[in-house]
């Protein structure tokens, strides 16, 4: 599942090719089409970003909500005037396609695709936890972390991957953030300390804000300004069975709600 970067990547993205434009929508798998009438032909106002959900705002007041989940993915298009691609026929299940005339933005395969109204958008803003990469500057965002975490009784493992608690936090931040904190994946919320929270809360803030920026999860410091390969890019992070890269200890991997967890216990306590 695509975790918050990826989403905010694709916000940014919406905005530099659709935002002040008029676009069109459609639905070549059929599943999109009756609500995608509400919002076709009008202007794009700006897409933005909570967590894994991604909303589109359009001048007439309505939002497209989308949420790709395990299977979501986008395919950009550009010069498609020339290409004369909407003319031609549509390979596979493709969800909705936004496009005005030179771009074409094609979603396949999301767990929500729907057009609903500000209200609803406020009520799912107000579910969801803080997302690190819309950080308050005055502190609040993180404090609302702190708080939510401090108040549960469940390993900090879980609540990480918590929507309501943070959001954006997928398999691969979890554990990445719980190694560079050096914390037992299965402490308390509660047994965690004020410092503690706050430092992993700045922690995610920076380890995301690489992720947008060089679009590809990063948790080693030493990489963060190159394009490392995939299997060298995390600590613990689908490394069972291997040398902790700072101690040698054996990296561990167990089941937690259905989610697959990592971490060493040489470096974590």
């Amino acid at each position: 599942m695509p975790e918050g970067h990826t989403v905010h990547r694709t916000a940014d993205a919406f905005n530099a090719a659709f935002a002040g434009k008029r676009i069109w929508i459609d639905s070549p798998q059929g599943r999109f089409l009756g609500a995608s009438v509400r919002v076709s032909g009008q202007i794009m106002q700006h897409a933005s970003a909570i967590g894994k959900q991604m909303f589109i705002e359009f001048d007439n007041g309505l939002f497209v909500r989308i949420h790709l989940g395990i299977y979501g993915k986008w395919q950009w298009h550009e010069n498609i005037r020339e290409s004369g691609l909407l003319d031609q026929r549509v390979i596979g299940e493709v969800r909705a396609r936004f496009y005005d005339q030179e771009t074409l933005a094609e979603l396949r395969g999301p767990t929500v695709c729907e057009v609903i109204n500000s209200a609803e958008v406020a009520a799912i803003h107000d579910r969801l936890g803080p997302d690190p990469l819309n950080p308050d500057p005055t502190g609040s965002e993180c404090e609302r972390f702190v708080n939510r975490v401090r108040r549960s009784t469940q390993s900090i493992a879980a609540l990480l991957m918590d929507q309501s608690v943070i959001s954006g936090i997928g398999n691969v931040y979890r554990a990445e953030i719980l190694y560079r904190a050096g914390l037992d994946p299965y402490k308390s919320g509660s047994a965690l300390t004020v410092t503690q929270l706050r430092e992993i809360w700045d922690d995610a803030v920076r380890l995301l804000a690489v992720g947008v920026r060089a679009g590809m999860m990063i948790t080693r410091d030493e990489l963060m300004h190159k394009r490392p390969n995939k299997a060298d890019r995390n600590h613990v992070y689908k490394r069972e069975g291997q040398e902790c890269r700072v101690c040698g200890t054996t990296v561990s991997i167990a089941i937690l709600a259905g989610r697959k967890l990592y971490w060493c216990a040489g470096c974590q306590h």
